[in-house]
C-alpha cells in the first residue's frame, strides 16, 4: 500500500483504548470472578484474543501473535480448574517463555512443553497454587512480572517477589500494581527490589479505560515531520496523570519539535522550533516507543544514541535488526552497540538516492508499519508492505490517517 502525504495536517483523532490497560483489566476482572462492565475496552487483536479466551475457555487457546496474551493467560490458566493448551503463531512459538514457566512451576503450577523446550505451545493443568516467595531477574520482560503479580491475590499465601539486578520497563510493573489496587488488591513495592502482594481477593468494580499513549506516538511523529508550520493534532481521552509509561512520549517529543498542551483529558499537539542536533536517551522504561523515536530522528536528520533497547530483540520481530534494514532502504546506516544501544552519526549508505523507490517491510509487527507510515510526510509518499498488521494494536490507523488527509493507494 502506498501512503501519500497531505500538505496540511490539522485533525482531531479518537485514539484506540490502551491495549496494556485493557489486557490487565480483563485478566483481573476474570480473577475477581466478576462480569462487571469494563468500558472502552480496546478493539485491537491482542485484547480480542484475551477477551475471547476468557469468555469461552476452549481446550486449545490460540492467542495468535499476542505476546501479552501468551504471558498473561499462561499464569491465569495455572489458577483455574481444567487442562488447557495455549499456542500461537509460528513467531510466537519461537518467543521464549521459560523464565515465566519456571517461576510458575516454583509456585506449584503444572506446566509442560508440547513441542520445543522453553517455548510455546504449553499444556497447563490448573488448580490452586500455594504462592510464597520468588526471585526473578529484573531485566526480564515486564510482562512476565506483571503476569505473576496479577494472579498473586489468588494464591494461598500471596506472593513476595524479589527483582534482582537492573529493573527494566518499571512503568509497566507500576501500571499493573495500580490497576490491581483499583480492583481491591493489596499490592505494593516493599523497598526498591521487592513487591509484596497479600492473599486478599479482588473486588468487582465498574472500570473505564483511557486512550493509548503508544498510539499517540505516531501522531507526535506526524506533527514533527509535517512541513505544515501550523500543524495541529487534537487527541481526546489521554490522561495527564496516566498509568501508561508511554505517556513519556510528550517529554521525548518536546526535544523533537512538538509542543504538548493538556486541556482536561485532551491533548493538543503543535509544532515548535527544533534546534536539537543530537538526541540521547535511555528507553529502558519505554521500549515500545523506540521505533517511533528512531525513525523520527532519522527523518529530521537528528543524530542519536538510544540505549535500554535490550527487549527489542524478542518482540514481534527483532526490532533492532528490522529498523536497521528498513532505514537502510532510506539510506541511513544505523549502528548498534552491544544488545541495547542504537546510534546514528549522520552516516548514509554509499550510492543511495532520495529518488530510490522504497517499500517498507513490516515483519508481522504493527509498530513497524505505524512508525514508517509518517515518513510519507518527508518523501511525499512511502510504500508499506502488509499494512494490515496494524490491527494488532490500532485497527483504525489507516482510516485515521485518511481522516487526517493522507491518501492511500
Amino acid at each position: 500500500m502506498v501512503v501519500f502525504a497531505p500538505n496540511i495536517l490539522r485533525t482531531n483523532i479518537q485514539l484506540p483504548s490502551s491495549k496494556s490497560i485493557s489486557n490487565r483489566a480483563l485478566i483481573i476482572r476474570s480473577l475477581s470472578g466478576s462480569d462487571m462492565p469494563i468500558d472502552n475496552i480496546s478493539d485491537c487483536d491482542d485484547s480480542k484474543v484475551v477477551e475471547d479466551a476468557l469468555k469461552h475457555m476452549p481446550h486449545v487457546i490460540d492467542i495468535k501473535a499476542a505476546g501479552t496474551a501468551m504471558r498473561f493467560m499462561t499464569s491465569l490458566l495455572c489458577t483455574v480448574g481444567g487442562e488447557h493448551v495455549i499456542t500461537g503463531t509460528e513467531r510466537m512459538r519461537n518467543r521464549p517463555i521459560a523464565v515465566l514457566v519456571d517461576a510458575l512451576r516454583s509456585l506449584g503450577a503444572d506446566i509442560s512443553y508440547e513441542e520445543k523446550e522453553g517455548f510455546p505451545p504449553l499444556r497447563i493443568r490448573g488448580g490452586e497454587l500455594a504462592g510464597g516467595s520468588l526471585a526473578l531477574p529484573g531485566n526480564v520482560s515486564s510482562q512476565y512480572i506483571s503476569s505473576l503479580l496479577m494472579i498473586a491475590p489468588t494464591l494461598k499465601h500471596g506472593l513476595v517477589l524479589e527483582l534482582t539486578g537492573e529493573i527494566i520497563s518499571r512503568p509497566y510493573i507500576d501500571m499493573t500494581l495500580a490497576i490491581m489496587r483499583q480492583f481491591g488488591a493489596r499490592a505494593q513495592w516493599s523497598g526498591d527490589k521487592h513487591i509484596r502482594v497479600e492473599a486478599v481477593p479482588y473486588s468487582p468494580i465498574h472500570y473505564y479505560i483511557e486512550s493509548d499513549w503508544s498510539a499517540a506516538s505516531y501522531w507526535y511523529e506526524m506533527v514533527a515531520l509535517s512541513e505544515d508550520d501550523e500543524a495541529e493534532v487534537v487527541l481526546p481521552g489521554l490522561f495527564h496523570n496516566s498509568l501508561q509509561g508511554d505517556s513519556a512520549i510528550a517529554k521525548l517529543f518536546s526535544c523533537l519539535g512538538v509542543e504538548t498542551e493538556f486541556d482536561g483529558n485532551c491533548v493538543r499537539l503543535t509544532k515548535k522550533a527544533c534546534e536539537n542536533e543530537m538526541f540521547v536517551c535511555n528507553m529502558l522504561n519505554q521500549p515500545d516507543l523506540a521505533q517511533t523515536i528512531v525513525v523520527t530522528c532519522c527523518m529530521l536528520g537528528i543524530h542519536f544514541r538510544i540505549s535500554g533497547l535490550q527487549t527489542l530483540r524478542i518482540k514481534e520481530t527483532d526490532r533492532i535488526a528490522a529498523l536497521q534494514k528498513e532505514l537502510g532502504k532510506l539510506g541511513f546506516r544505523i549502528g548498534v552497540e552491544g544488545d541495547d544501544t542504537m546510534l546514528w552519526n549522520g552516516e548514509m549508505n554509499t550510492g543511495w538516492s532520495e529518488t530510490n523507490d522504497v517499500a517498507i517491510d513490516t515483519y508481522e509487527d504493527h509498530r513497524m508499519a505505524m512508525a514508517f507510515a509518517p515518513v510519507a510526510l518527508t518523501r511525499g509518499s512511502i510504500t508499506i508492505n502488509n499494512p494490515e498488521v496494524v490491527s494488532k494494536s490500532y485497527p483504525r490507523f489507516w482510516e485515521d490517517m485518511k481522516k487526517a488527509g493522507f491518501k492511500l493507494g
